[in-house]
Protein backbone atom coordinates (compact mmCIF):
# COMPACT_ATOMS: atom_id res chain seq x y z
CA UNK A 1 0.00 0.00 0.00
CA UNK A 2 1.38 3.66 -1.16
CA UNK A 3 0.83 5.39 2.36
CA UNK A 4 2.33 8.79 2.74
CA UNK A 5 2.64 9.51 6.69
CA UNK A 6 2.52 12.93 6.59
CA UNK A 7 0.05 14.49 3.54
CA UNK A 8 -2.18 11.52 3.42
CA UNK A 9 -6.14 12.22 2.88
CA UNK A 10 -8.28 9.67 3.81
CA UNK A 11 -10.42 7.60 1.44
CA UNK A 12 -14.52 8.19 1.63
CA UNK A 13 -15.05 4.76 2.94
CA UNK A 14 -12.31 5.30 6.04
CA UNK A 15 -14.09 8.72 6.43
CA UNK A 16 -17.52 7.29 6.61
CA UNK A 17 -16.17 4.92 9.17
CA UNK A 18 -14.63 7.92 11.34
CA UNK A 19 -17.64 10.25 10.91
CA UNK A 20 -19.78 9.34 14.35
CA UNK A 21 -16.45 9.82 16.16
CA UNK A 22 -16.52 12.42 18.74
CA UNK A 23 -13.66 14.97 18.44
CA UNK A 24 -10.64 14.57 20.28
CA UNK A 25 -9.72 13.26 23.75
CA UNK A 26 -9.13 14.95 26.95
CA UNK A 27 -6.92 13.94 30.23
CA UNK A 28 -9.07 13.05 33.26
CA UNK A 29 -8.36 14.76 36.52
CA UNK A 30 -6.35 13.89 38.99
CA UNK A 31 -8.17 12.13 42.36
CA UNK A 32 -8.05 13.53 45.48
CA UNK A 33 -5.78 11.08 47.85
CA UNK A 34 -5.36 13.72 50.81
CA UNK A 35 -7.42 10.73 53.03
CA UNK A 36 -5.17 7.97 51.56
CA UNK A 37 -2.51 6.39 53.72
CA UNK A 38 -0.73 3.51 52.65
CA UNK A 39 2.79 1.92 54.29
CA UNK A 40 4.26 -0.33 51.87
CA UNK A 41 6.60 -2.70 53.00
CA UNK A 42 10.01 -2.65 51.10
CA UNK A 43 12.32 -5.78 51.45
CA UNK A 44 16.43 -6.16 50.12
CA UNK A 45 16.67 -9.54 49.54
CA UNK A 46 19.71 -9.10 47.52
CA UNK A 47 21.35 -7.23 50.20
CA UNK A 48 20.65 -10.32 52.75
CA UNK A 49 21.74 -12.42 50.67
CA UNK A 50 25.01 -11.04 49.73
CA UNK A 51 25.59 -10.33 53.20
CA UNK A 52 25.05 -13.84 54.58
CA UNK A 53 28.36 -15.26 56.57
CA UNK A 54 29.80 -17.36 54.58
CA UNK A 55 31.31 -19.64 57.22
CA UNK A 56 27.73 -20.21 58.39
CA UNK A 57 26.47 -20.71 55.02
CA UNK A 58 23.97 -23.42 56.18
CA UNK A 59 22.85 -21.82 59.17
CA UNK A 60 22.58 -18.67 57.80
CA UNK A 61 20.36 -20.48 54.40
CA UNK A 62 17.62 -21.20 57.11
CA UNK A 63 17.52 -18.02 58.72
CA UNK A 64 16.99 -16.07 55.32
CA UNK A 65 14.59 -18.80 54.52
CA UNK A 66 12.48 -17.72 57.69
CA UNK A 67 12.52 -13.94 56.95
CA UNK A 68 11.46 -14.38 53.02
CA UNK A 69 9.15 -17.63 54.03
CA UNK A 70 7.44 -17.00 50.37
CA UNK A 71 10.18 -15.39 48.13
CA UNK A 72 13.21 -17.62 49.15
CA UNK A 73 11.89 -20.62 47.66
CA UNK A 74 11.06 -18.50 44.43
CA UNK A 75 14.47 -17.89 43.87
CA UNK A 76 16.13 -21.09 45.32
CA UNK A 77 13.67 -23.49 43.28
CA UNK A 78 12.58 -21.20 40.14
CA UNK A 79 15.37 -18.50 39.57
CA UNK A 80 19.04 -19.71 40.45
CA UNK A 81 17.35 -23.54 40.62
CA UNK A 82 19.95 -23.95 43.48
CA UNK A 83 18.06 -27.20 44.90
CA UNK A 84 18.22 -29.00 41.62
CA UNK A 85 20.67 -31.66 41.11
CA UNK A 86 20.68 -31.26 37.57
CA UNK A 87 21.79 -27.58 37.79
CA UNK A 88 23.47 -27.88 41.27
CA UNK A 89 25.19 -31.39 41.88
CA UNK A 90 26.78 -29.78 44.82
CA UNK A 91 24.55 -28.88 48.21
CA UNK A 92 22.15 -25.75 48.26
CA UNK A 93 24.54 -24.39 50.68
CA UNK A 94 28.10 -24.72 48.60
CA UNK A 95 26.17 -23.76 45.20
CA UNK A 96 25.18 -19.90 47.27
CA UNK A 97 28.57 -19.82 48.64
CA UNK A 98 29.80 -20.05 45.53
CA UNK A 99 27.43 -17.84 43.66
CA UNK A 100 27.22 -15.11 46.14
CA UNK A 101 31.57 -15.40 45.96
CA UNK A 102 31.88 -15.51 42.61
CA UNK A 103 33.74 -12.58 41.25
CA UNK A 104 31.39 -11.28 38.40
CA UNK A 105 28.44 -12.19 40.46
CA UNK A 106 29.90 -9.83 43.50
CA UNK A 107 30.56 -7.32 41.02
CA UNK A 108 26.92 -7.04 39.52
CA UNK A 109 25.95 -6.82 43.03
CA UNK A 110 28.03 -4.11 44.17
CA UNK A 111 27.11 -1.92 41.39
CA UNK A 112 23.71 -2.48 42.18
CA UNK A 113 23.69 -1.10 45.68
CA UNK A 114 25.95 2.29 43.72
CA UNK A 115 22.38 2.81 41.65
CA UNK A 116 20.41 1.79 44.19
CA UNK A 117 21.70 2.09 47.46
CA UNK A 118 19.64 4.95 48.27
CA UNK A 119 16.17 3.37 47.81
CA UNK A 120 14.04 6.11 49.33
CA UNK A 121 13.23 7.96 45.80
CA UNK A 122 11.62 4.69 44.59
CA UNK A 123 10.04 3.94 48.01
CA UNK A 124 8.29 7.54 47.02
CA UNK A 125 7.13 6.77 44.16
CA UNK A 126 6.18 3.24 44.86
CA UNK A 127 4.16 4.50 47.68
CA UNK A 128 2.19 7.13 45.40
CA UNK A 129 1.46 4.85 43.12
CA UNK A 130 0.22 2.62 45.59
CA UNK A 131 -2.10 5.57 46.90
CA UNK A 132 -3.48 5.48 43.60
CA UNK A 133 -4.20 2.20 43.67
CA UNK A 134 -5.94 2.05 46.74
CA UNK A 135 -8.06 5.00 45.32
CA UNK A 136 -8.95 2.79 42.54
CA UNK A 137 -9.22 -0.28 44.03
CA UNK A 138 -9.96 0.05 47.41
CA UNK A 139 -10.66 -3.40 48.64
CA UNK A 140 -7.27 -4.55 47.13
CA UNK A 141 -4.28 -4.91 49.74
CA UNK A 142 -1.01 -3.02 49.58
CA UNK A 143 1.98 -4.76 47.73
CA UNK A 144 4.52 -5.00 49.53
CA UNK A 145 7.88 -5.06 47.39
CA UNK A 146 11.38 -6.97 47.66
CA UNK A 147 14.63 -6.47 45.70
CA UNK A 148 17.01 -9.15 44.47
CA UNK A 149 19.62 -9.92 42.00
CA UNK A 150 19.99 -12.71 39.93
CA UNK A 151 22.19 -12.25 37.44
CA UNK A 152 19.98 -10.97 34.46
CA UNK A 153 17.43 -14.34 34.91
CA UNK A 154 14.21 -12.19 35.61
CA UNK A 155 13.51 -8.77 35.83
CA UNK A 156 10.04 -8.49 37.49
CA UNK A 157 7.12 -10.31 38.38
CA UNK A 158 3.87 -11.25 41.03
CA UNK A 159 3.96 -13.94 43.34
CA UNK A 160 1.52 -14.40 46.39
CA UNK A 161 -1.44 -12.19 46.20
CA UNK A 162 0.04 -8.87 45.80
CA UNK A 163 3.95 -8.84 46.70
CA UNK A 164 6.28 -7.66 43.93
CA UNK A 165 9.73 -8.53 42.88
CA UNK A 166 12.37 -6.65 41.06
CA UNK A 167 15.88 -7.58 39.77
CA UNK A 168 18.22 -4.84 40.31
CA UNK A 169 20.43 -6.14 37.53
CA UNK A 170 17.44 -5.14 34.71
CA UNK A 171 17.77 -1.75 35.66
CA UNK A 172 21.76 -0.43 35.58
CA UNK A 173 21.53 1.85 33.17
CA UNK A 174 21.03 2.53 29.27
CA UNK A 175 24.82 2.65 29.09
CA UNK A 176 25.51 -0.25 31.05
CA UNK A 177 27.29 -2.93 28.31
CA UNK A 178 24.35 -5.68 28.49
CA UNK A 179 24.63 -6.99 24.96
CA UNK A 180 28.26 -7.19 25.51
CA UNK A 181 27.01 -9.98 28.23
CA UNK A 182 25.82 -12.18 25.98
CA UNK A 183 25.65 -10.19 22.25
CA UNK A 184 22.93 -13.37 20.89
CA UNK A 185 20.34 -12.89 23.70
CA UNK A 186 17.24 -10.80 21.91
CA UNK A 187 16.63 -10.20 25.70
CA UNK A 188 19.76 -7.56 25.33
CA UNK A 189 18.68 -6.47 21.76
CA UNK A 190 18.79 -2.45 21.58
CA UNK A 191 15.33 -1.11 21.68
CA UNK A 192 15.03 -3.39 25.22
CA UNK A 193 17.65 -2.22 27.09
CA UNK A 194 17.16 1.28 26.67
CA UNK A 195 14.45 1.43 28.94
CA UNK A 196 16.40 -1.35 31.59
CA UNK A 197 17.78 2.11 33.66
CA UNK A 198 16.09 3.60 37.07
CA UNK A 199 13.27 5.76 35.41
CA UNK A 200 11.88 2.34 34.31
CA UNK A 201 11.99 0.51 37.24
CA UNK A 202 8.58 1.46 39.25
CA UNK A 203 6.84 1.22 35.94
CA UNK A 204 8.25 -2.19 34.72
CA UNK A 205 7.59 -3.43 38.19
CA UNK A 206 3.92 -2.28 38.33
CA UNK A 207 3.30 -3.86 35.17
CA UNK A 208 2.71 -7.44 36.38
CA UNK A 209 0.44 -6.41 39.15
CA UNK A 210 -1.71 -5.16 36.07
CA UNK A 211 -1.24 -7.73 33.86
CA UNK A 212 -2.72 -10.03 37.32
CA UNK A 213 -5.52 -7.54 37.84
CA UNK A 214 -6.79 -7.49 33.98
CA UNK A 215 -6.16 -11.13 33.13
CA UNK A 216 -5.66 -12.03 29.81
CA UNK A 217 -7.35 -10.60 26.63
CA UNK A 218 -11.02 -11.78 26.35
CA UNK A 219 -9.83 -12.42 22.15
CA UNK A 220 -7.38 -12.94 19.73
CA UNK A 221 -8.19 -10.45 17.33
CA UNK A 222 -5.79 -7.50 16.87
CA UNK A 223 -8.85 -5.52 18.07
CA UNK A 224 -9.46 -7.71 21.41
CA UNK A 225 -5.35 -7.65 22.28
CA UNK A 226 -4.70 -3.40 21.69
CA UNK A 227 -7.92 -2.65 23.19
CA UNK A 228 -6.92 -5.07 26.66
CA UNK A 229 -3.26 -3.27 25.91
CA UNK A 230 -5.12 -0.15 26.22
CA UNK A 231 -6.83 -0.54 29.31
CA UNK A 232 -3.29 -1.88 30.87
CA UNK A 233 -1.44 1.58 29.52
CA UNK A 234 -4.83 3.24 31.13
CA UNK A 235 -4.10 1.54 34.49
CA UNK A 236 -0.34 2.32 34.49
CA UNK A 237 -1.10 5.78 33.51
CA UNK A 238 -3.94 6.12 36.72
CA UNK A 239 -1.00 4.48 39.26
CA UNK A 240 2.06 6.62 37.59
CA UNK A 241 -0.05 10.14 36.48
CA UNK A 242 3.32 12.54 36.52
CA UNK A 243 5.58 9.84 34.79
CA UNK A 244 6.39 10.50 30.82
CA UNK A 245 4.40 8.65 28.50
CA UNK A 246 7.85 7.37 27.30
CA UNK A 247 8.66 5.76 30.48
CA UNK A 248 5.05 4.16 30.13
CA UNK A 249 5.08 3.25 26.52
CA UNK A 250 9.13 2.37 26.84
CA UNK A 251 9.78 4.14 24.01
CA UNK A 252 11.73 7.37 23.11
CA UNK A 253 9.96 10.70 23.50
CA UNK A 254 10.46 11.39 19.80
CA UNK A 255 8.51 8.42 19.08
CA UNK A 256 6.00 10.06 21.44
CA UNK A 257 6.09 12.52 19.27
CA UNK A 258 5.47 10.49 16.01
CA UNK A 259 2.60 8.76 17.46
CA UNK A 260 0.48 11.20 18.78
CA UNK A 261 1.62 13.23 14.98
CA UNK A 262 0.78 9.66 13.09
CA UNK A 263 -2.77 8.66 14.73
CA UNK A 264 -4.82 9.30 11.87
CA UNK A 265 -2.30 7.57 9.87
CA UNK A 266 -1.86 4.67 11.68
CA UNK A 267 -5.69 3.82 12.16
CA UNK A 268 -6.25 4.17 8.72
CA UNK A 269 -2.81 1.61 8.19
CA UNK A 270 -4.62 -0.69 10.16
CA UNK A 271 -8.07 -0.60 7.99
CA UNK A 272 -7.04 -0.69 5.02
CA UNK A 273 -4.63 -4.25 5.42
CA UNK A 274 -7.93 -5.30 7.48
CA UNK A 275 -5.39 -6.22 10.65
CA UNK A 276 -7.65 -5.20 12.86
CA UNK A 277 -10.11 -8.41 13.23
CA UNK A 278 -7.21 -10.49 11.85
CA UNK A 279 -5.68 -13.28 14.20
CA UNK A 280 -2.67 -14.10 12.74
CA UNK A 281 -0.77 -13.87 15.21
CA UNK A 282 2.34 -14.01 12.53
CA UNK A 283 1.19 -10.56 10.89
CA UNK A 284 0.27 -8.82 14.45
CA UNK A 285 2.28 -9.69 16.84
CA UNK A 286 4.59 -6.83 16.21
CA UNK A 287 2.03 -4.34 16.83
CA UNK A 288 1.03 -5.56 20.32
CA UNK A 289 4.32 -7.25 21.53
CA UNK A 290 8.07 -6.12 21.79
CA UNK A 291 9.89 -5.53 18.34
CA UNK A 292 11.84 -2.56 17.24
CA UNK A 293 9.28 -1.70 14.50
CA UNK A 294 5.98 -1.64 12.75
CA UNK A 295 6.24 -3.49 9.60
CA UNK A 296 4.73 -1.49 6.87
CA UNK A 297 5.02 2.04 8.74
CA UNK A 298 7.69 4.23 8.51
CA UNK A 299 11.22 3.99 10.85
CA UNK A 300 10.38 6.06 12.88
CA UNK A 301 7.50 4.23 13.87
CA UNK A 302 8.21 2.29 17.44
CA UNK A 303 6.48 -1.63 18.12
CA UNK A 304 3.41 -1.76 19.45
CA UNK A 305 1.53 0.72 17.66
CA UNK A 306 -1.54 -0.82 18.36
CA UNK A 307 -0.70 -0.54 21.52
CA UNK A 308 -0.98 3.05 21.56
CA UNK A 309 -3.96 3.11 19.36
CA UNK A 310 -5.88 0.68 21.97
CA UNK A 311 -4.86 3.24 25.42
CA UNK A 312 -6.31 6.22 22.59
CA UNK A 313 -9.43 4.53 22.09
CA UNK A 314 -9.83 3.87 26.23
CA UNK A 315 -9.27 7.08 27.12
CA UNK A 316 -11.66 8.35 24.58
CA UNK A 317 -14.48 5.43 26.14
CA UNK A 318 -13.46 6.73 29.97
CA UNK A 319 -14.12 10.88 29.19
CA UNK A 320 -17.38 9.63 27.49
CA UNK A 321 -18.08 7.56 30.34
CA UNK A 322 -16.43 9.08 33.12
CA UNK A 323 -18.29 7.13 35.90
CA UNK A 324 -16.96 3.81 34.94
CA UNK A 325 -14.98 2.75 37.33
CA UNK A 326 -11.45 0.62 36.90
CA UNK A 327 -13.17 -2.64 37.84
CA UNK A 328 -16.17 -1.83 35.84
CA UNK A 329 -13.22 -0.88 32.54
CA UNK A 330 -11.44 -4.28 33.01
CA UNK A 331 -14.71 -6.15 32.75
CA UNK A 332 -15.44 -5.21 29.62
CA UNK A 333 -14.38 -7.77 27.76
CA UNK A 334 -16.39 -6.88 23.96
CA UNK A 335 -13.48 -4.91 22.10
CA UNK A 336 -15.92 -3.81 19.43
CA UNK A 337 -18.58 -2.48 21.43
CA UNK A 338 -15.76 -0.29 23.40
CA UNK A 339 -14.42 1.19 20.24
CA UNK A 340 -18.03 1.56 19.38
CA UNK A 341 -18.82 3.78 22.25
CA UNK A 342 -15.81 5.10 22.39
CA UNK A 343 -16.71 6.97 19.07
CA UNK A 344 -12.70 7.33 18.81
CA UNK A 345 -11.53 9.88 15.93
CA UNK A 346 -8.02 10.25 15.45
CA UNK A 347 -7.34 13.84 14.89
CA UNK A 348 -6.23 14.93 11.16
Amino acid sequence: MNLSWKFWIPSLLLLSLLMSACEGETRRDLPDLSGIVVEPVFRHFDRDLFGLDTTRMLEELQTLEVNYPDFAPIYFDYILRSRNPTVSPEQHADFIRGFVGFPEVRQLYDTCQLVFGDWQPFADRFTEAFRYLKYYFPDLPTPDVTTFVSEYSMANFIYKEQSLAVGLDFFLGDDYPYQLLNPGNPAFSRYLTRSFNADHLVAKTLQPLIEDLSGPAPGDKLLDIMVHNGKRLYLLDALLPLTPDSVKLEVSQEQVAWLNENALQMWAFFLEEELLYSADWQKIRKYVDYSPNSPGMPDEAPGRTANWLGWQIVKQYMSRFPETSMQELIGLSDAQELLLKSRYKPAR
